[in-house]
């Protein structure tokens, strides 16, 4: 695959955003594999949740509510979403310390015993994130769209690099940049598409040395609207 070098990319980046050090001050972190292990898996199945119930709407309406879903919930603890019958998520369902909406609050007690089933191989739903290799993120993306619940497109992704684990996403910019250098065509959730976007991240890392995060926010700084 013919690709723009990356230092090209960064020094467009850096331009656009005044210097090479307003820049870095931008860029996301990812944490370690040890510190990506030792988050809790309720802290999981509610970042999951948020992003759930902010697609679509307004995030800060759902963050000024966030209180009392993990109230409503229980901390999102995982063996009690588990365990919780049918009638009572109804029940929750119509809270008004919530946003009520039945559909995405049904997907707790569904993604919840998706982690549960993970946990049951790897210890934890932490470390089943945390082994997994960045080389395959989009691995991992499919894993949570196929047996988790509302977590394709980008709510999966966008929830993986708010707990700290590297990965690229495919915003606007992104997708922008990754057509307009013929990188991908056609659906950007397709299999080609998806495999194409990895390859490059994957080749722009070994030249660059940078997690994925900062890659996925670099290339966007350095075309678009820099939508995130």
């Amino acid at each position: 695959m013919a690709l723009e070098k990356f230092s090209e990319i960064y020094h467009r980046a850096a331009t656009r955003k005044g210097s090479n050090s307003d820049l870095e001050q931008r860029l996301a972190h990812p944490k370690s594999v040890k510190e990506l292990s030792e988050i809790p898996d309720d802290r999981w199945l509610a970042t999951f949740s948020q992003k759930i119930f902010q697609s679509g709407m307004n995030w800060q309406v759902v963050r000024n509510k966030w209180p009392g879903f993990e109230e409503v919930f229980w901390g999102f603890d995982i063996e009690k979403m588990c365990l919780t019958p049918p009638e009572m998520w109804e029940e929750k369902a119509t809270n008004p310390a919530i946003i009520r909406h039945l559909g995405k609050v049904m997907t707790i007690p569904h993604n919840a015993q998706m982690m549960k089933s993970a946990a049951k191989q790897h210890g934890s739903f932490a470390r089943f994130v945390a082994e997994w290799p960045e080389s395959d993120i989009i691995g991992l993306w499919a894993h949570l769209k196929k047996h988790g619940s509302r977590l394709g497109g980008n709510t999966g992704p966008y929830s993986l690099r708010m707990m700290g684990k590297d990965t690229f996403i495919l915003s606007g910019d992104v997708e922008g940049y990754l057509r307009a250098h013929k990188i991908i065509d056609g659906g950007r959730d397709t299999r080609k598409s998806l495999h194409a976007a990895q390859e490059a991240f994957n080749q722009w890392q070994a030249e660059s040395g940078r997690p994925l995060c900062q890659i996925s926010q670099i290339i966007a700084f350095s075309v678009g609207d820099n939508s995130y």
